[in-house]
């Protein structure tokens, strides 16, 4: 079982970590973690870093392929056409194309989720109505071979899910056991429906922390002209 990551600079380094830890304990896993070249990543935090082994031109083909969100460099990655080629590639070979948060809308620029239902943080979300996307405010959302996760958390529910559909019951529970994946929080505020408009406030200000130490890709949001570059580029 090939699965291949997708990494790239500013990612949300649970996005992909999450799904590793789950899927790598299933029999027969092999893991590439993969960027459009081979060099240190660094998360979204710009802190935690992960090394990049091999390169998009080294990688042809894969049983699962993920990618991963980010607090706003997922908007360079909807504008690489290289990228984007290859994950159209890639795609073809696959038996799952899966993305967490708004690694959704790197797959919505692609083309390959025209017409389906997804998911994503509840931050983006509503951009993949401009690729033709209908977004659910869902934890996961299963479209034939496609599947999306809501924001970072939901991956390691995805990657259950994914697991199950590939090993089956016994395997899966014993790899929740192994990763002692047994969530009772303390609030009930992780969907945005549950949370009060003070916490999204807070929260919002908590992303745009993170968003802000990408400069260039701020200013495009700030002039309103976000999609309408990403979809020029993307012709």
């Amino acid at each position: 079982m090939k699965i291949v990551i997708y990494i790239y600079n500013g990612i949300t380094m649970l996005d992909a970590i999450g799904p590793y830890e789950v899927l790598r304990n299933m029999k027969d896993a092999e893991v590439y973690f993969v960027a459009e070249n081979k060099r240190e990543i660094k998360a979204d935090s710009d802190f935690v870093h992960l090394n990049a082994k091999y390169d998009i031109n080294e990688i042809e083909s894969a049983d699962i392929l993920l990618i991963p969100g980010s607090a706003i460099t997922f908007i360079r990655e909807m504008k690489n056409k290289k990228v984007l080629n290859w994950i159209n590639k890639i795609d073809k070979t696959t038996k799952w194309t899966t993305s967490v948060c708004s690694g959704s809308l790197i797959l919505a620029a692609t083309g390959l989720l025209k017409g389906k239902d997804a998911t994503s943080h509840w931050k983006p979300i509503d951009l993949l109505k401009d690729f033709g996307v209908t977004p659910k405010n869902k934890r996961i959302v299963k479209q034939g071979k496609y599947i999306t996760a809501a924001g970072v958390s939901a991956e390691i529910d995805m990657a259950l899910y994914l697991s199950n559909e590939i090993v089956g019951e016994t395997e899966t529970k014993a790899i929740q056991l192994v990763i002692e994946y047994d969530p009772n929080p303390i609030y009930d505020c992780g969907n945005i429906s549950k949370a009060s408009n003070e916490v999204i406030k807070m929260a919002e200000i908590k992303l745009a922390k993170d968003a802000k130490k990408e400069i260039g890709l701020m200013d495009i949001l700030k002039s309103g002209k976000t999609l309408m570059k990403i979809k020029t580029a993307c012709r």
